[in-house]
């Protein structure tokens, strides 16, 4: 594969050539927090240091990707390009089932208005302690309100959850309470909400990536019953 020819088809995609054949792709795409992150796909392993010999002098630093970590092909592949690890994700599974919860606050569904104001002062109380660079890849932002399920207290939302709807494993992409509302059973409120409408649906279990880091939000989801199925290494190149 040394004589593959490698092409930039648009500004955030290459292809790898060989007699008119695709053999390897590569991507760029910008996050929401405004990191770019990399992902090659090659048949071959001459073919992926092509293709990143290509991709890498035309992209700023620093650049991100993400590995399984049982990948260790993969993941030597990165490494030998210079990438590092920067951290670790769980991927849990969590069973669904009806949940008991205490906590005094009304779970429904989501308007668009109020909906991006407690957006909008979650990511204020971020990027006042960790910053968006440490959130899961897993953010929130301006997506379609009925994904999500938020808990209300008087007539102000107060923490929300957001779930993808992917067929036979629905994904829990990120619970998040307001500072001022914390200790107090809502997250476990939400996370009961959303288990209990899968289970409904006929999912016995939904997908969510947790930041290793993240000690709460493991002790959350493991009350309920969820195991750690593998775990992705996010790395950097700076």
């Amino acid at each position: 594969m040394q004589s593959a020819e490698i092409t930039r088809v648009s500004e955030r995609h290459w292809h790898a050539l060989d007699d008119d054949q695709v053999v390897g792709r590569g991507e760029v795409w910008r996050r929401p927090d405004g990191r770019s992150f990399l992902s090659i796909d090659a048949w071959h392993g001459t073919v992926f240091d092509r293709l990143a010999g290509a991709m890498l002098p035309t992209l700023p630093k620093p650049l991100y990707t993400v590995v399984d970590e049982d990948d260790l092909d993969l993941l030597s592949q990165w490494e030998r390009l210079g990438f590092g690890p920067r951290r670790r994700e769980w991927e849990l599974v969590v069973p669904t089932g009806d949940f008991a919860s205490a906590a005094e606050v009304t779970i429904g569904p989501a308007e668009a208005g109020p909906l991006w104001d407690l957006d909008s002062s979650l990511r204020a109380e971020i990027d006042a302690t960790v910053g968006w660079h440490n959130m899961p890849a897993e953010v929130f932002g301006a997506h379609d309100p009925s994904r999500y399920t938020v808990a209300t207290v008087g007539d102000r939302y107060v923490g929300l959850v957001r779930v993808a709807p992917i067929p036979r494993r629905p994904r829990i992409g990120l619970i998040a309470v307001l500072s001022a509302h914390r200790r107090r059973g809502i997250g476990r409120a939400l996370l009961a909400a959303v288990l209990g409408a899968a289970h409904r649906s006929g999912a016995p279990s939904a997908g969510a990536e947790v930041n290793q880091a993240n000690t709460a939000a493991l002790a959350l989801f493991e009350s309920f019953g969820a195991r750690r199925e593998s775990s992705n290494l996010e790395l950097v190149l700076r």
